[in-house]
């Protein structure tokens, strides 16, 4: 635990040097602000509180910012030091390359959880302050902060394992772009495309709850949405909520952060000084 801890400190610090926490704390502070002041628009009509309808915006702007910020942070976590000469010296001293990555994970993992806490802490205040009714939202709220934090995970695991395969930062940035729009952008769109080909035929029923729940955005969306009763606020795949049980998409959002860094050891372990 030590090891991991004294890891973990060292990663924290060189975020702070490069920016990063000031950026994820900025970047969450500004959208989770301007997305708080213009949700009240909508809760007349949805006959639900100011917060649980700002919950629903939330998590959209969690699904696309929270694992593009995960994924910038963990890009180059093993290609850079490979290419800065460091991870020889690492990896001569007597911890376990594990203990590396956890100790990388719980600095980065920090970093997100202070962003995420920043920014939900400012969209429940200001729902708060204009409605009265607004406490009833803080439990969606609250699981909509934890999830934040479970989905963060996964894909700073999935940094993780791009940048043992890659080997260059520039490559592993590449790899990690790619990888945000290809599972955060494009994955819907193709989904989408094949419901309307399939035009309610076996991928409607059958294949397509089992390709949302196959996507970690995706499943991280239905489970919030689901469980804070937005979904009348919802649009597109996000509209498929009510049709996906709650223990599904719970299920999940659960099992892919130990998914990822699995897969990010097991690429690790192949990488040689």
């Amino acid at each position: 635990m030590n090891r991991i801890l004294s890891t973990a400190g060292t990663e924290f610090r060189i975020a702070l040097r490069n920016r990063w926490v000031a950026i994820a704390l900025v970047l969450m502070a500004v959208f989770s602000l301007v997305l708080s002041l213009a949700g009240s628009a909508p809760t007349g009509g949805l006959g639900v509180d100011r917060l649980s309808v700002t919950v629903a915006s939330l998590t959209s702007l969690s699904v696309y910012l929270i694992p593009l910020l995960a994924l910038l942070m963990s890009f180059d976590a093993i290609a850079g030091e490979s290419e800065r000469g460091t991870l020889s010296l690492l990896l001569a001293y007597p911890i376990a390359r594990e203990e590396i990555l956890l100790g990388k994970l719980v600095a980065h993992l920090a970093i997100l959880t202070l962003a995420v806490l920043l920014g939900h802490g400012l969209a429940a205040g200001v729902a708060i302050a204009t409605d009265e009714n607004a406490l009833a939202g803080l439990p969606a709220l609250f699981r909509l902060s934890w999830s934040s934090v479970l989905l963060g995970a996964t894909f700073l695991g999935a940094g993780y394992a791009l940048s043992a395969l890659s080997r260059r930062p520039s490559g592993a940035a590449g790899l990690a772009i790619g990888l945000w729009l290809g599972l955060v952008v494009l994955y819907d769109l193709a989904l989408l495309s094949a419901i309307v080909a399939d035009n309610g035929g076996w991928f409607t029923t059958d294949a397509f709850p089992v390709a949302l729940l196959a996507n970690p955005a995706d499943a991280f969306r239905l489970f919030n949405l689901t469980a804070s009763g937005a979904t009348a606020a919802a649009a597109g795949v996000g509209g498929a909520a009510d049709a996906i049980p709650l223990w599904q998409s719970l299920s999940s959002v659960l099992i892919w952060p130990f998914a990822a860094l699995a897969l990010a050891a097991a690429a690790f372990r192949k990488v040689t000084p």
